[in-house]
């Protein structure tokens, strides 16, 4: 009688995907086995507190409607060069042109495409690609909370997603642009929980499956394919501890690697048959490598930090709750197991942004989710300490939840409500002419027709996207042309004889150092014969003078000879003939 009574016992306590699938079971416990992992949580049940389980989800409702409203208001910041370089990019797919053939830059294409996907849908503007990323973190969010609650319960699901959500929008990890890193990861984190519950299942097609969304994320940046170093290494380790006989482990990983390779395998041939598969080799690959090596290793610890003190201030209560729920986590025997998964999660996170050393504030997008779920674990960790407390003490945690999570919003609360949309990325971007290539944009498609080409010397294709006018080169960016790497020499050559072949009808010199980051020893043939070209073939036909962050001054058709401030300065030249 007392065994059954522990048995009844054990299964109420345990959830229901764990009870009712009696034929996995772990080695050495003879439980049912979920990833090595949920057999061991502490309860694994939300709190059955009617007021309290309202509180969590009257949280949740604020916290995501606040940061949706956010997103809403700010769907019409002027678009950054990466935006603009795959609205660009898109543009040109949804016209029939190829990738890698009017725009060049060395990553994969899957944001590209996802780009196309979106405008096909929004439109073909600004507002309509920051009403796509608003789906794309809204999507994100959601598989934060399944992962969340597929490892814990539903109390960390709610506040991973929360966390994120908010982290997510920050400024400080310039989150409220497209980057390819929000398109990063909503495949990668698809991958993770379907292979949750591939190994949960020992469902062949979910492993597929998931290896496919890994595979996914690899296409939309390389750095993902730690995202599927991370999912293969799980599974074998995985495997192993339930000692799979090596036939199976192999089979099963052989399975996971063909969903990883499938994707980009589809594409590259894709492009060998349209022949466009060379130059995609040259800029994603052998460009690449060259592009990755020019940070020396001594300066990384530099760039770091510089950067993570950034993304850290902004949202220190979250960050500080994740260490909480990282040590907590390992602390308690019955969480470790899922705390290390989580570890296991942010290291390979962490790796995804180190490529090339960089260390780009957005690149940090790309930890939060897991920095997010160690933060629900601290969460869960409060729950379960109150449970057995007055009524008063179990809605703690949801307070903690609360001021962490309005801290970022309210320190950052003049970007969030208070600036307009053109403010607001003068505030992020206050030497870049972001805002100016609109109007820049709007007097070339103005005067121009769509036969008409036109070069932009300077790294600013939200322009040629914005003008709905095709580049006469498909140098979108002249950054490789200033950096010391073999093929620099190449492709000012290539430049200038495309643009020569193409004789553009405007010619838009952008006289900033952030559009060039010219180094001392950058070679300088670019700009001596953008001089002798202009004064051979064209006119001035504007000018647009960036006088200060908030002062630019637009000269269209009737240029000065001299102005009383010279500041930051954009010329557009018009072919004479």
């Amino acid at each position: 009688m007392d065994s059954f009574r522990a048995a009844a016992l054990w299964r109420r306590k345990t959830p229901r995907y764990l009870s009712s699938r009696p034929n996995f079971k772990c080695p050495s416990c003879n439980l049912p086995f979920l990833v090595g992992i949920a057999a061991f949580v502490t309860r694994k049940t939300d709190d059955n507190c009617k007021p309290v389980r309202a509180g969590w989800w009257i949280l949740a409702v604020i916290v995501f409607g606040v940061v949706i409203a956010i997103r809403i208001r700010l769907l019409g910041v002027p678009l950054e060069r990466d935006e603009g370089e795959y609205a660009y990019a898109g543009q040109l797919i949804l016209q029939g042109v190829p990738p890698y053939t009017l725009a060049y830059n060395m990553k994969f294409p899957g944001t590209y495409a996802s780009y196309a996907a979106i405008m096909s849908i929004f439109g073909q503007t600004i507002t309509g690609i920051h009403l796509g990323l608003l789906l794309v973190n809204a999507a994100t969010i959601l598989l934060v909370f399944l992962l969340g609650r597929q490892l814990v319960n539903s109390i960390v699901g709610l506040a991973a997603g929360m966390s994120y959500a908010v982290l997510s929008v920050s400024p400080s990890v310039l989150g409220f642009a497209g980057h390819a890193t929000h398109f990063v990861l909503l495949p990668a984190l698809g991958g993770t929980l379907l292979l949750l519950k591939a190994r949960e299942r020992q469902a062949f097609g979910l492993l597929f499956a998931s290896g496919l969304f890994f595979g996914l994320g690899v296409l939309m940046k390389q750095p993902a394919v730690f995202f599927a170093l991370f999912g293969a290494i799980y599974l074998v380790s995985n495997n192993l501890h339930r000692r799979f006989r090596p036939e199976k482990i192999s089979l099963q990983t052989l399975i996971f690697s063909a969903g990883v390779i499938l994707p980009l395998g589809i594409t590259c041939l894709l492009l060998w048959r349209i022949g466009v598969f060379d130059r995609f080799w040259f800029w994603t690959i052998d460009y690449a490598r060259q592009y990755g090596s020019l940070v020396l290793f001594s300066q990384a610890p530099r760039i770091f930090f510089y950067s993570a003190k950034e993304v850290l201030a902004a949202g220190w209560p979250i960050w500080t709750l994740a260490g909480i729920g990282l040590v907590a986590g390992l602390w308690e025997q019955r969480t470790r197991p899922i705390t290390v998964f989580l570890l296991a999660f942010l290291f390979f996170s962490a790796l995804a942004l180190c490529p090339g050393l960089y260390f780009r504030l957005h690149y940090f997008i790309l930890v939060l989710p897991a920095v997010s779920l160690l933060a629900g674990v601290a969460i869960s960790r409060l729950s379960d300490l109150s449970l057995d407390r007055s009524i008063v003490f179990r809605f703690i945690p949801l307070l903690i939840l609360g001021f962490t999570l309005s801290w970022p919003i309210l320190a950052e609360r003049k970007f969030f409500f208070e600036a307009s949309p053109v403010d607001a990325s003068r505030m992020i971007y206050p030497e870049n002419p972001f805002a100016e290539s609109i109007r820049i944009a709007e007097y070339l498609r103005e005067h121009t027709t769509r036969n008409d080409t036109i070069a932009v010397l300077g790294s600013e294709p939200q322009i040629y996207f914005l003008s709905d006018r095709h580049s006469a080169t498909g140098y979108i960016y002249t950054y490789g042309l200033m950096e010391t790497q073999k093929y620099a020499r190449q492709m000012r050559q290539e430049m200038i004889r495309d643009i020569e072949r193409a004789h553009p009808k405007f010619l838009i010199s952008v006289v900033l150092p952030d559009s060039w980051l010219q180094r001392p020893e950058s070679e300088r043939l670019i700009f001596t014969w953008a001089n002798e070209y202009t004064a051979q073939n064209y006119t001035v036909a504007g000018f647009v003078n960036m006088v200060a962050p908030d002062k630019t001054d637009y000269y269209f058709n009737e240029v000065p000879q001299s102005v009383p401030q010279l500041g930051k300065y954009i010329l557009i030249y018009q072919r004479k003939f």
